[in-house]
């Protein structure tokens, strides 16, 4: 499992340089060094360091181990949004954020359905992963998540029970229990999943 992603161009890289400066401000903020919170969460000095200068994308599980160290979510460590009652993104909108290691046809990526914000008790994504493409290692977090897949075929592991799921197909799991997912197809698979509360 590889905890890190090469450095993102053209438009990611301004949303890479500010998760950068979130990581590096909320680890400040907690009293930590870069050596504490490397080995409070398994990772490289040096790693974090090229994380919060912006060069690398941690992969979900190692900012999932980052940010409950941090005191906040994989949600929380990007942009907020404002509070407002009702909120549209319209076609091409959505923030994006690319994620774990790139396959042959590019990296998973991650489109915002909801828009960040403090005490919010919901996230909501469009995951569009590419053949071969996943979560990048196994996951574990508090609340429930459920999903449905639009395309494409995902192979589902939760608590070392597997399972496909394909078009029109959908699932729901308790996120305490260690899960992970792939895309076992030969074409891209967009999944809507939805967090309660934010992960």
């Amino acid at each position: 499992m590889t905890d890190t992603q090469p450095y993102l161009p053209d438009a990611s890289a301004e949303a890479t340089v500010q998760l950068g400066d979130k990581l590096r401000h909320l680890r400040r903020k907690s009293g930590l060094t870069l050596k504490q919170l490397g080995e409070l969460t398994g990772c490289s000095e040096s790693m974090l360091s090229k994380a919060e200068r912006g060069h690398v994308v941690p992969s979900l599980d190692l900012l999932s181990r980052i940010s409950k160290q941090l005191g906040t979510s994989v949600a929380g460590l990007f942009a907020e949004a404002p509070e407002l009652s009702c909120f549209v993104y319209k076609e091409g909108e959505r923030p994006k954020l690319e994620l774990g290691t790139a396959t042959q046809d590019g990296h998973t990526l991650l489109e915002r359905l909801i828009p960040y914000a403090q005490g919010r008790q919901l996230n909501a994504n469009l995951h569009v992963v590419p053949p071969g493409g996943g979560s990048a290692g196994v996951l574990s977090h508090d609340g429930e998540e459920v999903g449905f897949v639009i395309d494409g075929y995902i192979e589902i592991t939760v608590d070392n029970e597997t399972h496909l799921v394909g078009p029109g197909g959908s699932f729901f799991f308790c996120s305490e229990l260690p899960h992970r997912y792939r895309n076992i197809g030969t074409t891209t698979a967009r999944i809507v999943w939805v967090n309660s509360p934010p992960y």
